[in-house]
C-alpha cells in the first residue's frame, strides 16, 4: 500500500506536456504503442505519466532517459502587444483626433463638475423630467418612405434636428423636412439595398435649401453619407450630388457613422473589419480587425477619442482612436449584437441584441451596470437622447419602439403604431421627437 502511495505521488510530480503530438512522441520514444483502443488524447497523456514515474522509481529519483524522450513542460507562448505599420496619413489623423477630443473632453468634465457643485442644479431631477416628457409621446407623422422597406433613419444634429434622413432596401435616400415630414430631396443611392446611413456632422437645413434655391449641384460639401450591401458607401452634397466613393471592403456593408469632427467616417461590415476613411479624399485610412464575425454597428464617442463596435459574435468591443488599442470589450450577451451607442455623459454605453434585451455599459467599471428585457424579440437600433442624455430609445422586431430613463433604467413609454418590424430609430437632439422606419415601408414621427 505505500509502494501504491509513493507511486501515485511520482506520477503527480512529473510534468507532462499537454500538446497530444509531443505525448506520442514521447511514448514512441520510450518503446510504448503511441496508442491503444479506444485511448483518448487524456487517457495517452495519463499512460505517459505514469510510465515515467516507473522509470523514475526504477534509477531511484533519477530519469535516465534518451534525449528525444526527455520531458520539457511546454511554455504558455507570452502574448505581447504588437503594432501593424500604418500610412502617414493615418498618422496625421490620430494626431488629429486627439488634438480633436483632448479640449473636448476636458470641458466635459469642467462643465460636469459644475453642474455637480452648483446647488441649484439637480442632476437628477433633471434627468427624471426629460425622460418623463417622453410619456406624452404619440405618433405626429406617418409617411411612405419608398417602395421597398426602410432600413435607417438620422435626424440632422446642428439645427436641432431639421432634416431627417431616411434609407431603404430600394437603395433610395430621401431629405425630409422634420416640421410636416415634406420630402426635400431623393437620390437613388445604390443599385442595391442600402444597409446605413448617417448626417455629416455640419449638415444643415439651410444648406439644402441654399442649394435648392441657387439650382446648383455643384457643392463639394458633404452632407451625408449612405452605406449598401454591396459593400460601397458613397458620400453626398447637400442637393444629392454624389462626392465620393468609399470602397474596400470584401463583404457586405453594416451601419455606417461619421466622426463627431467631420473629418472622417467610419463603415461596418461582415468581412468582419471597421474601417475608417477621410471624407475630403475618400481614402481608407485604417483597416481595424478583432472580431471574429461580422461587425454590424458603431458609435463614436462625443468626445470623438472611442469607438465603440459590436458585431455577431455578441461582443462589443470599445477603441481608442488615438493609439489604436482595443480599451475594453463588452462581453454579456448571448445572441448577436445589432446596434451601439455612446451616452452624452461620455462613460455609459447601450447595446442592443438579439437576445431580446438591452446592456448598459459602464466604462469605468469596464463591466454591464444594467441589462433591461427591453422587448420580445430582437433590438435591431439603441440611440440616447443626443444632448442631455435623460433618456434612450430602442427600436424592436416586435413591431414596437419603446422609451427608457437612462438613470434607472425604468421604461417610460411604448410607441405602438407600425404593422411590421421597426427596423430602426432615432432620437431628435433635445428629445422632443422620435423617428422611426419599419419593415412596412413607413417614416413616423413621435
Amino acid at each position: 500500500l505505500l509502494r501504491e502511495f509513493e507511486q501515485r505521488r511520482r506520477q503527480r510530480s512529473v510534468a507532462v506536456t499537454t500538446d497530444d503530438s509531443q505525448v506520442r512522441k514521447q511514448l514512441r520514444a520510450l518503446g510504448e504503442p503511441i496508442t491503444l483502443f479506444g485511448e483518448g488524447p487524456g487517457d495517452r497523456r495519463d499512460r505517459l505519466r505514469k510510465k515515467l514515474a516507473e522509470l523514475d522509481a526504477q534509477d531511484g529519483g533519477e530519469l535516465a532517459l534518451p534525449e528525444e524522450a526527455l520531458v520539457v513542460e511546454e511554455q504558455e507562448v507570452q502574448k505581447e502587444l504588437f503594432y501593424t505599420e500604418g500610412s502617414a496619413n493615418l498618422m496625421r489623423a490620430r494626431t488629429a483626433i486627439a488634438s480633436f477630443s483632448l479640449p473636448r473632453a476636458k470641458a466635459r468634465i469642467e462643465r460636469a463638475k459644475r453642474r455637480r457643485a452648483d446647488p441649484e442644479v439637480d442632476e437628477v431631477a433633471d434627468l427624471d423630467a426629460a425622460a418623463a416628457a417622453t410619456a406624452s409621446f404619440a405618433n405626429e407623422t406617418s409617411q411612405l418612405g419608398d417602395g421597398r422597406p426602410l432600413s435607417s433613419v438620422r435626424f440632422s444634429t446642428p439645427d436641432d434636428g431639421a432634416m431627417i434622413l431616411s434609407a431603404s432596401w430600394g437603395g433610395v435616400a430621401r431629405l425630409w423636412r422634420r416640421d410636416g415630414c415634406e420630402k426635400i430631396v431623393t437620390i437613388r443611392a445604390h443599385e442595391n439595398r442600402c444597409t446605413g446611413a448617417d448626417f455629416h456632422p455640419s449638415a444643415t437645413l439651410a444648406q439644402v435649401e441654399e442649394t435648392a434655391a441657387s439650382g446648383s449641384s455643384v457643392s463639394t460639401t458633404v452632407s451625408f453619407g449612405t452605406a449598401c450591401a454591396d459593400g460601397v458607401a458613397h458620400l453626398w452634397s447637400p442637393g444629392g450630388k454624389h462626392l465620393r466613393t468609399l470602397k474596400g471592403h470584401a463583404d457586405r456593408l453594416g451601419r455606417m457613422a461619421f466622426h463627431p469632427c467631420g473629418d472622417y467616417v467610419a463603415t461596418a461590415s461582415f468581412d468582419k473589419t471597421w474601417r475608417l476613411w477621410s471624407v475630403e479624399t475618400g481614402e481608407e485610412l485604417l483597416c481595424q480587425e478583432g472580431h471574429s464575425r461580422p461587425v454590424y454597428d458603431l458609435s463614436f464617442h462625443p468626445d470623438g477619442g472611442l469607438c465603440a463596435t459590436v458585431g455577431l459574435e455578441a461582443h462589443g468591443r470599445v477603441w481608442d482612436l488615438r493609439s489604436g488599442k482595443c480599451v475594453t470589450t463588452l462581453v454579456g450577451h448571448v445572441k448577436q449584437c445589432l446596434s451601439v451607442d455612446f451616452s452624452p455623459n461620455g462613460f455609459h454605453i447601450v447595446t442592443g441584441s438579439d437576445d431580446h434585451t438591452a446592456r448598459i455599459w459602464d466604462l469605468r467599471r469596464r463591466g454591464c451596470l444594467y441589462t433591461v428585457p427591453a422587448h420580445s424579440s430582437l433590438i435591431s437600433s439603441v440611440r440616447y437622447e443626443p444632448k442631455d442624455g435623460g433618456f434612450f430609445a430602442t427600436s424592436s422586431y416586435d413591431g414596437t419602439a419603446q422609451l427608457y430613463s437612462s438613470r434607472d433604467f425604468s421604461r417610460i413609454n411604448t410607441l405602438r403604431g407600425h404593422e411590421a418590424r421597426v427596423m430602426c430609430a432615432d432620437v431628435a437632439p433635445g428629445g422632443n421627437e422620435l423617428a422611426t422606419v419599419s419593415y412596412d415601408r413607413t417614416l413616423k414621427l413621435w
